[in-house]
């Protein structure tokens, strides 16, 4: 059977995006958030305590052990009581 070709295309319709469908997603957009919390343990605490502690600079030492922090004061006697032992 032979069926004849036509060179005709059929297009159809495409939907235009309108200022008022945009304006609804914008608005449905904002809704309550769900938010996770995590809570560390006390190991956790103290480990990450002791990693911030040990990345700390010694002037950040000195202005800490300035304004009365006791492990500051002691990380600095004990740097101090280590220098002339160095030389």
């Amino acid at each position: 059977m032979i069926s004849a070709v036509s060179n005709t295309t059929q297009t159809q319709p495409v939907a235009q995006s309108t200022s008022t469908s945009s304006q609804k997603s914008a608005k449905a957009a904002p809704q309550s958030a769900a938010t996770d919390t995590v809570t560390l343990s006390a190991t956790a605490q103290a480990a990450a305590a002791a990693l911030k502690e040990a990345m700390e600079t010694p002037a950040q030492t000195a202005k800490e052990a300035s304004g009365g922090d006791i492990q500051a004061k002691r990380l600095l006697a004990k740097e101090t009581a280590a220098r002339p032992a160095a030389k």
